[in-house]
């Protein structure tokens, strides 16, 4: 089976490069950016005929669509752009998997929640609540894949984080060993996600959807919610940052969110509830400090760090 791979440089995408290594599967894998080293087809999703002559160019049994608009702050003076990426090229997308008979992996955003105060793990099938651009063209975007008639499965996901590109992890690891004192707010709470981890259950998905019968739509089709596993403030997820990279040095302040001030509200209880797709395609899903040493690990062996990663 050919798979498709848009956004492809970016954290998750290059993941799917990683997790690709050894498939029996051909994967293509698309951005309208280079990245040094890496084999890159240009594809921009925003334009319709373009994506269907690549889905003609193999027999594309599978997209995984990693692109987006994802500068939730820029996002607010830019709707435009964010509703052509975000909603406008996944509607081409889906349109196109459903003329051709493949499935769409659409990944989407806890950011479709955040106007009603949740404090319960939130479900796929609750109301989408988005308080700002960002969410609001992730939501019309997963509404263009529902609607489209493809095969689908919709992932969303929340506080993602690679050794790839720009990242909170990422960030905090440089600001804790730069500065000997760093405030955080900690009236925000989710899940961090490791972008191999999610790499990995997509991957799952994919061979779910490779022993169908073939015949009549998807069983699997829907929306499914993926993050590591366990709950934390982003205070929490930089003192773990502080402590496995041995920058013991910097001292953490909790903040609240209204300290930095922001063009959206961002939501201040994101958990998201991950049982229906650890049982629908028998997920064993990693605890979120155990996926982030493994990911500074990672960053080590590839030269990025040199600090030690401590138990």
């Amino acid at each position: 089976m050919d798979i498709l791979v848009t956004g492809s440089n970016g954290q998750l995408g290059m993941e799917m490069r990683r997790v690709s290594a050894g498939s029996a599967d051909r994967y293509i894998f698309t951005d309208v950016n280079t990245a040094d080293g890496y084999a890159t087809e240009y594809l921009d999703i925003t334009d319709p005929d373009a994506t269907d002559r690549i889905m003609k160019s193999g027999n594309i049994g599978a997209i995984v669509n990693c692109a987006g608009y994802t500068d939730v702050e820029k996002a607010e003076g830019d709707r435009e752009l964010a509703m052509r990426l975000n909603a406008e090229a996944v509607k081409n997308l889906a349109e196109s998997a459903a003329r051709h008979g493949s499935l769409l992996i659409h990944i989407s955003t806890d950011y479709v929640f955040g106007k009603e105060p949740y404090n319960t793990p939130c479900r796929e099938d609750q109301p989408g609540t988005p308080t700002g651009v960002y969410g609001e063209t992730k939501l019309a975007g997963e509404k263009a894949v529902i609607t489209s008639g493809c095969d689908y499965v919709i992932i969303r996901t929340s506080w993602l984080y690679s050794e790839y590109g720009k990242n909170f992890a990422k960030t905090m690891l440089r600001l804790t060993a730069e500065k000997p004192e760093l405030k955080v707010v900690f009236d925000q709470t989710g899940t961090p996600t490791y972008a191999g981890d999610l790499a990995g259950a997509i991957s799952s998905v994919m061979e779910d959807w490779g022993k169908r019968s073939g015949t009549g739509p998807y069983c699997g089709s829907g929306i499914y919610h993926y993050s590591n596993e366990g709950v934390c403030s982003w205070y929490d997820f930089a003192k773990a940052v502080a402590e496995y990279s041995g920058h013991t040095g910097c001292r953490i302040i909790p903040c609240h969110s209204e300290e930095f001030p922001s063009k959206v509200r961002r939501p201040s209880y994101s958990v998201l509830d991950k049982t229906k797709i650890k049982e629908r395609f028998g997920l064993e899903i990693p605890y979120w400090r155990d996926s982030l040493k493994k990911c500074l690990c990672h960053m080590i062996e590839s030269g990025n760090i040199q600090d030690n990663i401590h138990e």
